[in-house]
């Protein structure tokens, strides 16, 4: 039996952003190899150099999705599991193929278009036994494992509130657009056929929901939200209101618009004996303020953080771990969940975000929309 995984991926072609992350986090984990791929349907010249510059056979860079899905499920040294990195609107067909031949995904977010979607891309993983994780990327930080852990082990208490926010710039230029001038929105994100039904919700929001949801373990129950779209076909600003299952609130704010902002994603979680803050832009650190207590800020890679989680850091202490690394780790602990499926094992309890939070965030997105096109009303999503 080999002692690593064969990988494949979707998507990703080598003059793309978001694939080369991917590969780069993958590549943290000697156990994984990457030996197919289909990297561009649109463009086959960029889907055979992607190949060539990625070192793969020839014979497995394949036209389509669907040639690979059914020709790597044939072969004996075939994929183990594939990477889905394309726009929104493929991934439910994509991830559906390689469920349906009998190989594990790891797809990007959102998940897919609509709820029923989601709910049989779930239904058609369990019935298959095959294991379906979902790149909520934030999540892979090891002190977003820590804070989890701290929860649980009660060091704020209850939670009683949360207070969440994504704010970034890169779409701001769309507001003051020039005659002949492509805006930065005019990529796929901008269209409702490729996109969805949400453009900063979908992208940026739908992390805020899974982070503090990985963190809390808390539900929603209902929220209301007002969305802005500024004239363009999706929105770029939205304000959310939730109510959680154990009857605190929360509020969430994304933007695309937000001036002086890049990636600001900030969560703040407050307890009855406690609180935590934690900034991705500063994912080493989290503010912790123990009730009656000094603020306090905890460093990842210190021995004081007695969390198991703490085991997550890759690298000593004072040297930042970046993105690539809260990638790396999902990719690490999915491709453990791989090897010990391929021996029979229980992967209940490994760490990696999965098809049902894909499904939330669908579930988010959907509700979020609905909410402000009816007046910011409250939806119910349990």
């Amino acid at each position: 039996m080999r002692p690593h995984v064969n990988y494949g991926m979707v998507g990703g072609d080598i003059h793309a952003f978001i694939g080369v992350v991917h590969r780069r986090a993958i590549r943290f984990d000697t156990r994984a190899r990457l030996v197919a791929g289909c990297f561009s349907a649109s463009s086959q010249e960029k889907n055979r150099e992607s190949g060539e510059v990625l070192g793969l056979d020839p014979q497995r860079v394949y036209a389509s999705y669907r040639e690979m899905a059914q020709k790597e499920a044939a072969r004996p040294d075939g994929i183990e599991f594939v990477s889905i990195v394309t726009p929104n609107v493929t991934h439910y067909e994509i991830a559906k193929a390689f469920l349906e031949n009998g190989i594990h995904v790891m797809c990007e977010k959102p998940l897919c278009f609509t709820v029923a979607q989601a709910e049989e891309l779930r239904d058609l993983a369990k019935r298959n036994r095959l294991l379906f994780g979902v790149n909520y990327s934030y999540t892979g930080y090891a002190l977003a494992k820590v804070m989890r852990e701290m929860v649980q082990e009660g060091k704020i208490g209850k939670v009683i509130n949360v207070n969440a926010e994504y704010p970034q710039e890169w779409l701001l230029d769309d507001l003051h657009p020039v005659p002949g001038q492509e805006l930065k929105l005019s990529v796929w994100r901008k269209d409702p056929a490729v996109a969805g039904i949400s453009n900063c919700v979908g992208d940026i929001g739908s992390h805020i929901e899974n982070f503090v949801h990985y963190v809390t373990g808390l539900r929603i129950k209902r929220l209301l939200a007002v969305t802005n779209h500024f004239g363009q076909p999706l929105d770029l600003n939205a304000n959310i209101l939730v109510e959680y299952e154990n009857g605190a609130n929360g509020a969430y704010w994304c933007s695309q618009v937000a001036a002086g902002t890049l990636n600001a994603l900030a969560v703040r979680i407050y307890g009855d004996e406690g609180s935590l803050e934690w900034k991705q832009e500063d994912p080493d650190n989290v503010r912790y303020t123990p009730r009656g207590e000094a603020p306090r800020i905890l460093s990842r890679g210190n021995g004081y953080l007695k969390e198991k989680a703490a085991a997550n850091s890759q690298l000593p202490t004072g040297h930042p771990e970046g993105l690539h690394v809260a990638f790396a780790n999902l990719y690490k602990n999915f491709i453990t969940a791989v090897l010990m499926h391929r021996d029979g094992q229980d992967t209940d309890d490994i760490d990696f975000p999965r098809v049902e939070d894909g499904l939330n965030g669908v579930r988010f997105i959907h509700a979020v929309v609905e909410s402000a096109k009816n007046d910011a009303k409250w939806v119910e999503l349990m």
